[in-house]
């Protein structure tokens, strides 16, 4: 009770200031509002609140409350307790910490209140003590185990049936118990083998316990040393911006090109959702497959096309023609618009939803605890720690200046040292993965934070347009204009204006991407541009204007050959119909296999009907040679490709709820609040209308208040509001009357407003 008390002056003795840090800092203590200083006191030493508060603590920051927990113990019973002050506690730590840095520690542990002064002593919060990521000595013993190489170069030596007796320490905790921990054991044995390698420390005859940094590096950790008191100092690359930014920016163009492929191919034949939610193996190779994007990438873009809301589950209009009334996963009707939009517009979008998305794709393929692959969209790669560690390594890259590169174990140590309870969120391979995908997304290049990223963390409210303002000049301008080949490739020197890269991915496929796009220019993508519309003189014409070389005779006799075959039948809704001003060719056809499978039959020398749809029947008739074209009532050419499915957003569906912390001028309405009913609490009071607690009658409330309005004294009233929450205010009286007192309040200087029925005691204060 003494330590709540000398607590709770001291947090008294603040200023608003400093408790408007405290409640931003430790927001809980703030729910409901403490209703003085001693209630204040007593939240901010309670267990869950002080561990909640330790959680980003640094190793300098847990060493000065290890000291001060060690001094609190090493007192004698029925001795006096002398507590440290900062000069006793900067003489022990003097040695290994600059006193700059000891000072911003120990005030960040006095601006969260888990240590306070009276006069020179320093207190600690009782529960602090349990908050320490390493047993009690770490910081103040030197380390007599072995270092991180001589760990790695033991394990390297080590047996098999040893590496499998340490791995299960591990995993399942560092002690265990064996027979073969005596002295007198046989020492052919995995333990005595492992004990003379310092692999292992002996506890006693049937105990043996792994050591801290062993089972670190088995567990792929960043090996922590609680006994240095300064942060690591990582290796840094140098890069200069504009080599960063392009490469970030050449990223940029592989992610939204391949994003867009992703939604063709989903648009073209949505993907069946497994039972659980996710998407299976088969249908991640299968569009894996058909985009030609790696399994891991196509896994997450995925994830980022859904977190963008541009791929949901449902199920899709039209409908997929599969035996099944399960949900798919196919694109969304915002997935035309973000194709439309500008490309830094597009990256902007993804970006925010990776930076945001409380899964980590990389952990597609990995395996569960029922030894089973994580599937892609599934439920178990949500974690709910994903988003903060994600700002944090990324973050740490912002603290750099820009062109800095960091190496993913030199992140993982220092990530460790900050923040060394959270220490096992920064594993080797978690820290390389993320790096890995912030690559693929473009915000890094070289390793370093490009321009755009710098913006987009920034958090500012403008943060959205800055990045997207910094992508658009880091990627390079669209040409209007490409180079033909004259082995039938069309060389996209970089992105196309819109208009033109649609013509050229119409009139051709592509052969390789990057910065430069390869096209080439074939039988199939000539009749898709004429089947799309387009006649022969436009595909002249198209490559006449825009190539910088001289078009080719291949090319022009390729388009003229094809456009002379292609439309000699026509095809149309019967089912559908088979016409041809040549009777010989429609005769052809008529004789061919394919007709039998059609189903066809002449009803003219020129004309035949099919019992097949019409796309099937092109498709068929293609397949066996021909070139059929289809067209509309009028006879012209119309564009039959699938435009692909898409499922509508569902505008009902719930968004997480993510409680937004309070704003400063909350916190100091909060403190304001405090002050009131720490300062009631306190007042002396000469004469109150309910001495034994009993609820008094309105005319004596009345007659009160109104001899303090007349004499202007001020009053210590309960109010119940409401809410029913009760509270104790020091106000001075200024009107009584039509049910309702007017008084100011002297912390605020406000005039406010109380119903007389709601008043529960009243009192004149000295």
């Amino acid at each position: 009770m003494i330590a709540t008390d000398s607590l709770a002056d001291w947090l008294g003795a603040r200023t608003d200031a400093q408790l408007v840090k405290l409640l931003r800092l430790r927001p809980d203590l703030a729910v409901p509002l403490p209703a003085s200083m001693s209630v204040l006191a007593v939240r901010a030493q309670q267990r869950a609140s002080v561990l909640r508060a330790a959680d980003d603590l640094n190793t300098l920051e847990f060493a000065i409350i290890e000291a001060l927990a060690a001094n609190s113990d090493a007192r004698t019973i029925g001795t006096a307790h002398t507590p440290l002050t900062r000069a006793t506690l900067h003489a022990a730590l003097e040695d290994r910490v600059t006193k700059t840095a000891f000072t911003a520690a120990l005030t960040r542990l006095l601006d969260r209140a888990l240590v306070w002064q009276t006069g020179d002593d320093l207190h600690l919060a009782p529960s602090a003590v349990e908050a320490l990521p390493w047993p009690v000595g770490a910081t103040t013993m030197l380390p007599d185990a072995l270092t991180e190489p001589e760990v790695t170069a033991a394990l390297a030596a080590a047996g098999q049936a040893e590496r499998a007796l340490l791995d299960k320490l591990a995993t399942t905790g560092p002690r265990g118990r064996t027979r073969d921990a005596a002295p007198d054991a046989p020492a052919d044995r995995p333990v005595p083998h492992l004990l003379a390698a310092r692999l292992l420390h002996r506890i006693d005859d049937e105990t043996v316990e792994l050591p801290v940094t062993v089972g670190q590096v088995l567990r792929g950790e960043p090996v922590t040393d609680p006994h240095a008191l300064a942060p690591p100092k990582p290796t840094l690359t140098k890069n200069t911006p504009a080599e960063v930014n392009a490469v970030g920016a050449g990223e940029v163009g592989e992610l939204l090109r391949d994003c867009a492929d992703l939604l063709d191919a989903l648009g073209r034949l949505p993907a069946p959702a497994l039972r659980a939610g996710g998407l299976g193996v088969r249908e991640l190779r299968r569009l894996a497959k058909q985009t030609g994007i790696e399994e891991a990438r196509t896994g997450l873009l995925l994830e980022l096309l859904a977190a963008a809301k541009l791929v949901e589950k449902g199920l899709p209009e039209p409908t997929p023609e599969l035996d099944t009334t399960d949900d798919f996963w196919a694109p969304t009707p915002a997935a035309d618009a973000w194709l439309d939009a500008p490309p830094a517009t597009r990256w902007v979008l993804l970006a925010q939803a990776w930076l945001d998305l409380d899964r980590m794709p990389w952990m597609i393929g990995l395996r569960d605890a029922a030894d089973k692959p994580i599937a892609a969209l599934s439920a178990e790669l949500r974690i709910p720690h994903a988003v903060r560690d994600r700002h944090a390594i990324l973050g740490l890259l912002g603290e750099y200046p820009t062109g800095t590169a960091l190496t993913a174990p030199d992140i993982g140590k220092l990530l460790a040292w900050r923040m060394p309870r959270r220490r096992r969120h920064f594993r080797l391979d978690a820290v390389t993965a993320t790096l890995t995908e912030a690559a693929t997304l473009g915000l890094l290049g070289r390793g370093a934070l490009v321009s755009a990223a710098r913006a987009l963390l920034h958090g500012a409210p403008t943060s959205v347009a800055d990045a997207e303002a910094e992508m658009a000049a880091a990627l390079p301008e669209p040409v209007d204009h490409v180079l033909v080949q004259a082995d039938l490739t069309v060389i996209a020197p970089g992105p196309l204006v819109p208009e033109l890269g649609a013509r050229i991915a119409l009139v051709a496929d592509v052969e390789s991407a990057g910065a430069a796009t390869v096209y080439r220019v074939g039988d199939a993508s000539v009749r898709r541009a004429l089947d799309a519309g387009l006649t022969a003189a436009e595909l002249h014409a198209l490559f006449a204007t825009h190539s910088r070389t001289p078009v080719p005779q291949s090319l022009t006799y390729l388009i003229d050959d094809v456009a002379r075959r292609h439309g000699q039948l026509r095809a149309g809704m019967a089912q559908s119909f088979l016409r041809s001003d040549d009777p010989a060719l429609l005769a052809q056809v008529l004789a061919a296999p394919v007709a039998d499978t059609l189903a066809l039959r002449a009803i003219a020398p020129t004309v035949a009907i099919a019992l097949a749809p019409l796309s099937e029947l092109l498709d068929q008739l293609r397949a066996a040679g021909f070139a059929p074209a289809g067209e509309d009532s009028a006879g012209a050419i119309v564009d039959l490709r699938p435009r692909g499915a898409r499922i509508a957003v569902r505008p009902l569906a719930r968004k997480p709820y993510r409680p937004s912390p309070p704003s400063d001028e909350q916190l100091e309405l909060l403190v304001t609040e405090l002050r009131a009913g720490e300062r009631a609490a306190g007042a002396r009071a000469s004469k109150q209308v309910r001495a034994d607690g009993t609820r008094t009658g309105t005319a004596a409330t009345l007659a009160l208040l109104q001899l303090a309005a007349r004499v202007g004294r001020p009053v210590n009233i309960g109010y119940v509001d409401a809410q029913g929450v009760a509270s104790q205010r020091v106000v001075e009286p200024v009107r009584v009357g039509n049910g309702q007192l007017d008084a100011v309040d002297p912390v605020t200087g406000t005039t406010r407003h109380f119903t007389l029925h709601r008043i529960a005691s009243v009192a004149l204060l000295d």
